[in-house]
């Protein structure tokens, strides 16, 4: 029996595009449409056939670009990451350099809630070209920095920027479903948290203090005093 070939590898990237069978429809078109859904309404909202109902079009006319959800999220993921600017790899301070694209990260997956929660879901995500830019630039600034094993500082910060965004972002979801301002969804469950916090003397305090601060400038400086801690472990690992 002759043995069969090697399967296609499931990504977007491992193939080439395909022509438009209507002018106005595109594979552009159609990632744009899909950040558009999955901003508004989030991942379990994203079909092809909504998809193709907001474009005017059919699924199948969908499916002559892109094949399936999975490739789909995986142009949008590349999508958001053409926002990012590239972290500079040229100026002399690397802890400044990393800072800010840490910070832009977590910028942009505030405005895309959906994004930092698929990362490692959307298949060979990393494959794509906005994507692969900008991790040759984060690579090209830890190496240039002096770290030994590039990859694994990049995987250390990224790993903080990550989790803080994901958890950031699912909070700030649920106080868009609320339809009230941040301030007040937290002033209207402070009370409640501080109830249940009672006879626990720290959380006590911790929701006492809360209470007093807006809680944009809680969510800045929590994520900024983490930030600090995972540079200066970088920094240590770096001295050594």
């Amino acid at each position: 029996m002759a043995a069969k070939g090697n399967p296609p590898i499931p990504s977007v990237w491992a193939r080439g595009t395909r022509e438009a069978d209507q002018p106005a429809l595109s594979r552009a078109a159609i990632v744009r449409e899909a950040v558009a859904v999955l901003d508004a309404e989030g991942v379990e909202a994203l079909s092809m056939r909504k998809l193709g109902a907001r474009l005017g079009a059919g699924a199948t006319s969908l499916y002559r670009h892109v094949a399936t959800k999975d490739e789909l999220m995986e142009l949008a993921v590349d999508e958001v990451f053409g926002e990012m600017p590239p972290p500079d790899a040229e100026g002399p301070d690397w802890r400044a350099a990393a800072a800010r694209a840490a910070e832009s990260f977590r910028a942009t997956a505030l405005r895309h809630p959906w994004l930092a929660s698929v990362l490692g879901q959307a298949g060979l995500a990393y494959l794509g070209p906005n994507l692969m830019a900008y991790s040759e630039r984060l690579a090209t600034l830890v190496t240039r920095a002096g770290f030994p094993e590039p990859s694994r500082a990049i995987d250390a910060l990224m790993a903080y920027v990550i989790g803080m965004s994901t958890t950031e972002a699912a909070w700030l979801s649920t106080v868009a479903r609320s339809g009230q301002s941040e301030a007040e969804f937290v002033a209207r469950l402070l009370p409640a948290a501080q109830q249940a916090a009672a006879g626990h003397e720290h959380l006590v305090e911790g929701y006492a203090a809360a209470a007093a601060v807006d809680p944009v400038e809680i969510r800045d400086t929590k994520f900024a005093y983490g930030l600090e801690v995972v540079l200066d472990g970088l920094a240590m690992r770096l001295g050594r």
